[in-house]
């Protein structure tokens, strides 16, 4: 993955994708007004779907030009492990 940068916002569904060839779920999100897809056959398929509607952190890089989301933690609990403290 290239060009890799992190950004804060709302997590949005934009639109659920086709899921791949295994039967992996895929997603076109937002984060502040950048759109970008879910890695094919990544768990980060089924676990950023509890986090619609979230303040997140998010990096977002290109994968064969194709803007794609590459992590993303809620914000509250990305800044308590910066700071050291256990996630509750």
């Amino acid at each position: 993955m290239k060009n890799v940068s992190r950004h804060t916002g709302k997590l949005e569904l934009v639109k659920r994708l086709r899921s791949s060839i295994n039967g992996n779920p895929r997603y076109l999100v937002r984060v502040n007004g950048w759109e970008c897809r879910t890695p094919v056959d990544s768990s980060l398929g089924y676990s950023i779907d509890n986090l619609f509607g979230e303040i997140v952190i998010a990096e977002i890089g290109t994968h064969y030009t194709v803007p794609t989301i590459n992590n993303v933690w809620k914000r509250k609990d990305y800044d308590a492990f910066v700071r050291g403290e256990a996630v509750k």
